[in-house]
């Protein structure tokens, strides 16, 4: 949820997705990440080779990630770790993103490195980045195509405005750091859809289906594409499916939700190129 500060606009609200950059909120959680799973009992330890598991964890960086001499891997843990974090709050984003890939795959303490990763990835889709892990290994979850797809629906005239609000709407459902409604979000990304299809059908009480069914022959709309969102819709529409209240939310995640708003972004942007060229002033 929103911080007042957010809600009232005195400090913008994120809706931008990480993906050649790395803000400090997302740097930050990634090394609390570290700092909870790898070494929460480092403290009790003066040296570094006290701890086996550390030591070994710190020996392979030392060597194999900053290819420095080990026997300058200092000797109190204390002054080891100070080391490494300054390297990772001081270098740039896709540093941190190697840094913390290394650690996952040299820590070696399997169940530890399985809840380190389960942890990054809480962070990771929390503050908006566009990775995670899979496995051992961080990979792109978002083409920079996939956000110009998004962008670019998002700049309305003022007879597309309220498709931009349907759009915002499902980005702030999707990227609500504390509660993320990925249901709604995707509920609002088919209504932009269907209010995008309403204008270029002239009725504004049609729902998509009708509605693909008029503009289809106004724009040319490939018969295909037109049974792909009818299909769509009736995914979020009929009575098992998420437009209706049910005792048991759908197995819904921040993919699902991702997928819905690039989809219809993408149509969206489709539908705009189509009406233009059939002279439909939107």
């Amino acid at each position: 949820m929103n911080r007042f500060s957010q809600r009232h606009g005195f400090e913008p609200v994120k809706d931008t997705i990480q993906l050649n950059d790395m803000d400090d909120a997302l740097r930050t959680g990634l090394w609390n990440a570290l700092t909870i799973v790898f070494w929460p009992e480092a403290p009790n330890y003066n040296r570094v080779k006290s701890h086996n598991q550390l030591y070994a964890l710190f020996a392979e960086l030392w060597v194999d990630y900053f290819k420095k001499p080990l026997d300058t891997l200092p000797y109190e843990w204390s002054r080891a770790l100070k080391e490494v974090r300054e390297y990772f709050f001081k270098y740039p984003w896709y540093c941190v993103y190697n840094f913390v890939e290394f650690a996952a795959e040299n820590y070696p303490n399997e169940s530890q490195t399985k809840m380190f990763v389960s942890y990054c990835n809480d962070i990771l889709k929390r503050e908006l980045s566009g990775y995670r892990f899979i496995g051992k290994k961080i990979v792109p979850i978002t083409s920079e195509e996939e956000i110009t797809e998004i962008e670019e629906a998002l700049k309305p005239t003022e007879t597309l405005r309220p498709v931009a609000i349907h759009l915002e709407t499902a980005l702030d459902f999707l990227s609500d750091r504390e509660s993320p409604d990925y249901r709604n979000s995707i509920k609002e990304s088919i209504s932009a859809v269907e209010s995008t299809c309403r204008l270029i059908a002239g009725d504004d009480k049609a729902k998509l289906n009708q509605a693909l069914r008029v503009i289809k022959d106004k724009i040319g709309l490939h018969r295909a594409l037109e049974k792909a969102f009818d299909s769509l819709y009736g995914y979020t529409s009929d009575e098992d499916g998420i437009r209706h209240a049910l005792l048991d939310e759908p197995d819904l995640d921040f993919e699902d939700a991702r997928f819905m708003l690039v989809s219809c972004a993408a149509f969206i942007n489709y539908l705009k190129s189509k009406s233009s060229k059939a002279g439909i002033k939107l």
